[in-house]
């Protein structure tokens, strides 16, 4: 298991390291102009000049990335070329924000799917119709669709939830949860659609398979055969699709964070990406792929500890 864990980390840190130099790269031949928009359109040429030599714009790149890989590796991201807030002190003020919305739709969604999942696929009837035709809901309306219509009917016209804003756990827990209800709700109606049918799948196969027609044959009760052994097997290739969905996931977090006005990451990495702030740009890419890392990482040991063969692969 220790091996196991070891390659899932040196895999996860090589992605980072390539990702993050292919978007510096990429920033990189973007930055004409940063100067000019910092400064405003009335700015000479000599000031300009100076702001880009006080920013190191004037630099070649391979000297501007590992300036800035240093301090990447230490923790320092630099600060705001537009506020001068230090660029982990912006992602630590709103990580807490996205990560609520985010990993509470992720154990949501891959709850309910599991549970979905083992009714279509064990009833077959009108369970399995409505679950097959919440998939079809789920891929026919994005996220920020739902979000719309749920700010307009339960907070704009019932008022039951706020249709914006965020209040931190620490000051009420009941106003905290009662924010991030309809955001996390937004986000779970798409991946729980599209998970539950997963496991459907998986377990119908799984069903199929000769070992369990060996554990009734036993008398064990289906109850018994199902959750303790028909689901362990089906699991780990519904939970690999829940943790590639965590990625979209992420990207729906976005606009569902603008839509509430939810002081997450997503607000700050679309301002950032419009002003051409490259520190903040790169902090949030950083943050993000090192959050899909993580969740994979989880992912591929409980697949590991569902089934020893993923080990061993």
């Amino acid at each position: 298991m220790l091996i196991f864990l070891l390659r899932r980390l040196v895999a996860g840190i090589l992605l980072l390291f390539v990702i993050s130099t292919i978007t510096y790269v990429l920033l990189y031949f973007s930055s004409d102009g940063i100067a000019q928009n910092i400064l405003g359109e009335f700015a000479t040429p000599e000031q300009i000049a100076l702001k880009q030599a006080e920013l190191g714009l004037d630099q070649p790149l391979p000297v501007r990335y590992f300036e800035w890989l240093g301090g990447a590796i230490t923790g320092d991201f630099g600060r705001s070329w537009f506020n001068s807030e230090p660029v982990v002190t912006a992602l630590f003020n709103r990580l807490p924000v996205t990560l609520t919305i985010v990993l509470g739709a992720l154990v949501i969604a891959a709850v309910l799917a599991a549970l979905l999942g083992v009714a279509a696929a064990i009833k077959r009837g009108w369970i399995d119709r409505a679950v097959q035709l919440l998939s079809l809901a789920g891929d026919a309306l994005p996220s920020f669709v739902v979000a719309i219509v749920l700010v307009t009917s339960l907070a704009i016209q019932a008022k039951i939830f706020p249709a914006t804003g965020f209040v931190p756990f620490s000051d009420n827990p009941a106003l905290w949860l009662m924010s991030i209800a309809l955001p996390i709700t937004a986000l779970v109606f798409q991946l729980v659609a599209q998970a539950a049918q997963q496991f459907r799948s998986a377990i119908i196969d799984v069903r199929r398979r000769d070992f369990v027609r060996t554990l009734r044959s036993r008398g064990l009760p289906e109850r018994e055969v199902v959750f303790k052994h028909v689901l362990r097997s089906a699991a780990p290739a519904a939970l690999t699709i829940l943790s590639l969905q965590f990625v979209g996931l992420l990207g729906g977090s976005v606009i569902i964070e603008q839509i509430f006005a939810l002081p997450g990451v997503g607000p700050l990495a679309v301002l950032s990406t419009t002003q051409g702030d490259i520190p903040v740009v790169m902090g949030v890419v950083v943050y993000t792929v090192i959050m899909v890392i993580l969740v994979n990482l989880v992912v591929d040991l409980v697949n590991g500890w569902l089934n020893p063969k993923v080990r061993v692969s």
